[in-house]
């Protein structure tokens, strides 16, 4: 059965936030359309469905400018001319709006690194899957160097090295390699457990991730 319920929801859910939300931004959102929208954050997320960045992490419109796709990857830089959506969307927040944080963000129980261990139909319908999580060999790469106590523990620590490796591979890009120079963009690596929406950060001085309440580096 085609069902359009959940289209009569979110319409249903744009007019209650018409209604009864719109308000509280209202000044907020006049200015950003006024002045132009100035994010101090570019958050690279999962399209995951069960990813919320605003609810989970309180932001108002204007607050982060949110980059989504399969499996919170970042493609090393690459001026090959062709059709590059995520590079665009860095470039775009890094040299023009002119973002001071890159916040990499993975999760529990993610598809894109569950499937990196799994066989995915050699059909024309997977093609852009299949090249897509070519992304996240490496971190599979340095996830299988270690053993693992059952699948669980394997596919969190996968999750956990896939973001180290997409945060490694935002240093390929010439205006974020300027920036870290002179010290005016700080890169983060986070990691949502969808059972409670704890954050853990990546914390580069003990090599591994922390409970974000932990975290005191507020500085670029």
């Amino acid at each position: 059965n085609f069902s359009m319920n959940i289209i009569k929801n979110l319409v249903r859910g744009n007019e209650l936030f018409k209604k009864y939300h719109y308000v509280d931004y209202e000044d907020e959102i006049t200015d950003l359309i006024k002045y132009g929208q100035k994010p101090e954050v570019l958050f690279i997320s999962c399209c995951d469905s069960r990813i919320t960045p605003d609810l989970m992490l309180g932001s108002k419109p204007g607050d982060l400018f949110v980059l989504r796709n399969i499996g919170n990857f970042v493609p090393p830089f690459n001026d090959d001319a062709s059709f590059h959506g995520t590079a665009s969307a860095i470039e775009y927040a890094v040299s023009v709006l002119n973002v001071k944080h890159i916040i990499v963000c993975g999760h529990s129980h993610c598809g894109a690194c569950k499937s990196l261990f799994e066989e995915i139909p050699n059909h024309q319908h997977f093609i852009n899957i299949k090249k897509w999580l070519k992304l996240g060999l490496k971190a599979k790469e340095i996830t299988l160097k270690k053993t693992y106590e059952n699948k669980e523990e394997k596919e969190r620590a996968m999750e956990k090295n896939s973001v180290l490796c997409q945060v490694e591979n935002l240093h390929t890009y010439p205006a974020i390699k300027e920036k870290l120079l002179d010290k005016s963009i700080k890169l983060h690596a986070w990691y949502i457990h969808l059972e409670g929406a704890k954050i853990e950060y990546y914390d580069e001085e003990n090599k591994h991730f922390r409970d974000i309440i932990n975290y005191e580096d507020f500085k670029y």
